[in-house]
């Protein structure tokens, strides 16, 4: 069932602002993708735990249910055809009937196999390109048949190395192109895509949110399956973002302006969180351990515009317990909200007087903030 997104987009006055938020609660919903539960080994250092199977990524998610860690609200991610597909697909419906706990996202892996080593939806070979439609279309299939909200596509492997000599029109029209195609033999069907500056490839085809929201205006532009038009012209957005946190510090994006940027075109279908240092290379660290400021930022875009859908907890456990890592992340991203949630409706008044008039407000932002995460019995100096 399409969510309906189009709420996020609505502009208010300074009082609905200040309603919105005292009384619109974070309460966040969390994904799980089944990739990380046996992190595999990088380029420099071999895997430090032994491969398992679904069924053994299906029984440890029962065994965190029984254990209080996750709950029946949560969801679950993978990527079709190697994590989800048609042979496995009853055991993922087994686990959502036990337990609660099913799909929200199957996304097309079209990024791994040695035939996208030139890219995937945008390659230049007709015949890898074709490879890469029919197994996004496929996904589609699949994630409709489990009942998913989205599909999440990342274009990892699509990109360039070299600016010199790079067909960068050709490259995001066969990309946009092939997506419209799939998206209108399976309609009705939204997707959303994730940026990303580089790696694996030396710079990725939608680099940065503004990016993707370009690649989701062009790709909506040539949608012709009739049920798509007519979800459009009512204002719905059939391609979205699903902005990962590390992938948004990678590029030096700040993350409250970028999800900021998608929220105010009803685009947020979903997000990705994990830590990450500014710049540097993915390292999909627990929530909550880098850039808290970014993190408290962004949350509160999100109260304001009153984001209500998954919060996909995408992360490389490497060193620790899988179960640790996903309780440690929902605790931060919980705690952060909880935090903003207890802030009262006069406080917000005064930082929605600040946006509106700053110069009659200096420092009130920041004393709203200190002392929301101040503990308890904070001796304050008068401001």
């Amino acid at each position: 069932m399409l969510r309906d997104l189009r709420g996020q987009s609505k502009i208010r006055s300074r009082e609905e602002l200040v309603e919105q938020l005292s009384t619109f609660k974070l309460n966040p919903k969390f994904s799980m993708g089944v990739w990380y539960f046996f992190p595999p080994g990088g380029r420099f250092h071999e895997r430090y735990v032994e491969q398992g199977t679904i069924e053994d990524i299906l029984n440890m998610v029962r065994s965190m249910k029984d254990k209080g860690v996750v709950d029946s609200s949560f969801k679950l991610e993978g990527h079709f055809p190697n994590e989800v597909n048609w042979d496995n697909i009853d055991e993922f419906k087994d686990l959502e009937r036990e337990t609660g706990i099913g799909l929200v996202n199957v996304g097309p892996n079209i990024f791994f196999e040695k035939r996208y080593e030139f890219g995937s939806l945008s390659n230049p070979d007709p015949d890898v390109r074709s490879h890469a439609i029919a197994r996004t279309t496929e996904t589609l299939k699949v994630g409709k048949e489990a009942g998913t909200a989205f599909m999440v596509v990342w274009p990892g492997i699509d990109g360039y190395e070299n600016p010199f000599g790079t067909d960068f029109y050709g490259m995001w029209n066969r990309f946009e192109s092939a997506l419209a195609q799939v998206m209108d033999a399976v309609p009705r069907r939204r997707v959303a895509i994730e940026p990303k500056p580089y790696e694996p490839r030396g710079n990725n085809i939608y680099r940065n949110t503004a990016n993707g929201l370009l690649m989701a205006r062009n790709v909506e532009s040539i949608l012709r399956h009739e049920e798509n038009r007519h979800l459009l012209e009512r204002g719905h957005a059939m391609v979205c973002l699903n902005p990962e946190v590390g992938h948004v510090m990678m590029g030096h994006e700040e993350l409250a302006y970028a999800f900021a940027s998608a929220l105010r075109e009803g685009r947020l279908a979903h997000t990705h969180w994990n830590s990450q240092p500014l710049g540097n290379y993915d390292q999909d660290l627990n929530a909550g351990v880098l850039g808290i400021d970014q993190m408290y930022a962004a949350l509160l875009v999100m109260k304001m515009h009153g984001y209500s859908e998954y919060f996909g907890i995408d992360i490389n456990p490497e060193r620790m317990p899988v179960e640790r890592a996903i309780a440690l992340n929902v605790n931060a991203i919980r705690a952060a909200c909880d935090r903003l949630n207890q802030i009262d409706g006069k406080d917000w008044s005064r930082v929605v007087d600040a946006m509106t008039n700053p110069q009659g407000n200096r420092g009130v932002v920041e004393d709203v903030l200190t002392r929301s995460l101040a503990p308890a019995g904070s001796s304050f100096a008068p401001i």
